[in-house]
């Protein structure tokens, strides 16, 4: 007996099998989707992604979205993606914001010089604080990763409980988007000497604007 056999003969022994068994199929995976409030979803998005070093402001209506960018928007240049609810709420409009791009390299370099990159989000995680994006035309991924800050302007209707419910309304993201960005906190790393470092691989200041 070969040392190769030797180890999955061990392994079958463990298991309970025998040679030439086939695996039982596995059972289909539960999405556990709590039943809670919904109301309970923005405040516990804001712990969350507040507790991950992010920064989270909640205003009622559309209108008030601008006031709350002004300061942040102080001396910076900006690039927004051309999601429609960033157009309602009049952030294309601002001085400081480069908006409308649909030229692939005149985005990169925009975004390449831009201090800020604010998009919209499809959806929200509340049990995690994380934000989701699916690219497209209107939300160009580069956006929210290129740039050193990332602001994210959505709709409280986009909330969500946790990552199964996402899964359930999206069993496969593939087929409505080339690539669905899930995005916790800051970017960081430890990979040298386990030292934790922020902004290396992504924006270093993350802020999200929940509306309604």
């Amino acid at each position: 007996m070969s040392s190769r056999e030797a180890i999955l003969n061990n392994v079958r022994k463990a298991l309970g099998r025998t040679a030439g068994l086939h695996p039982a199929t596995l059972a289909a995976p539960m999405l556990r989707v709590p039943l809670s409030d919904r109301d309970s979803y923005t405040s516990l998005f804001g712990k969350n992604f507040e507790t991950l070093a992010g920064k989270s402001f909640f205003v009622r209506e559309p209108a008030e979205v601008v006031p709350i960018l002004t300061d942040l928007l102080q001396g910076k240049r900006a690039v927004a993606s051309n999601a429609p609810f960033l157009a309602a709420c009049g952030i294309p409009s601002l001085a400081q914001v480069q908006s409308g791009f649909t030229d692939r390299d005149a985005l990169r370099a925009a975004c390449a010089q831009a201090d800020i990159g604010i998009t919209s989000a499809d959806y929200a995680l509340a049990e995690t604080g994380t934000l989701v994006l699916l690219a497209s035309p209107q939300e160009a991924r580069l956006i929210s990763l290129l740039p050193p800050v990332h602001v994210a302007v959505f709709p409280r209707s986009r909330m969500l409980a946790n990552l199964d419910e996402l899964l359930a309304i999206l069993p496969n993201p593939a087929e409505q988007t080339s690539s669905m960005v899930l995005i916790t906190g800051p970017s960081r790393t430890a990979d040298i000497e386990q030292i934790l470092v922020r902004g290396v691989h992504g924006p270093g200041e993350i802020y999200a604007v929940v509306v309604g």
